[in-house]
């Protein structure tokens, strides 16, 4: 059964724990854990392997940092369950790749990933992080990256079947 879960909260809420339990939830042939992160630092690499140890080998861990819809459009059959991790570098690797996004630009690539969760077929679980509940960042570049996270969490939640969003690692559905 096709399910889309959206789980949400600030760093080091709970939210990649809790996304990884849930996903160990589907009976499913097949887990795979499209992984966003490109780790630039030893520090980030050794995050990296903690997390692929922590999902043990019944994973198959994809590097997606930029074609996250092909990436679930391609992998999302039956019989397999997609977890991914997460939205907010992906969205920081879109960014990156080009020194001047337009907001048009950021809004096909979010109603693109949209479009790839309409027409899978097996449950996925995404992650993203909440980033507009703080103050307003200084430079130009943070904020239009905590205007397109938002924008995108709200267009991902919008298609979601659940929402949650993640408190001191305590799961509240809001969805």
């Amino acid at each position: 059964m096709k399910k889309i879960k959206f789980v949400t909260g600030g760093c080091r809420s709970g939210k990649s724990r809790h996304a990884l339990e849930l996903a160990e939830k589907f009976d499913a042939n097949q887990k795979i854990f499209m992984a966003t992160c490109v780790p630039f630092d030893e520090e980030m690499k050794q995050r990296v392997a903690r997390h692929q140890k922590d999902r043990g080998k019944s994973w198959v861990t994809l590097e997606v940092p930029i074609d996250l819809a092909e990436a679930i459009i391609k992998n999302g059959t039956q019989g397999k369950v997609i977890l991914v991790d997460c939205l907010t570098l992906w969205i920081s690797n879109l960014l990156m790749r080009e020194q001047e996004v337009s907001e048009s630009e950021m809004n096909k690539s979010v109603n693109k990933l949209t479009r790839a969760l309409e027409l899978v077929q097996c449950p996925v679980i995404l992650v993203s992080n909440e980033v507009g509940t703080g103050i307003v960042p200084e430079n130009k570049i943070a904020r239009q990256f905590r205007d397109i996270i938002g924008m995108a969490n709200q267009k991902i939640a919008s298609c979601a079947d659940e929402v949650i969003w993640m408190v001191a690692g305590i799961p509240v559905t809001i969805k």
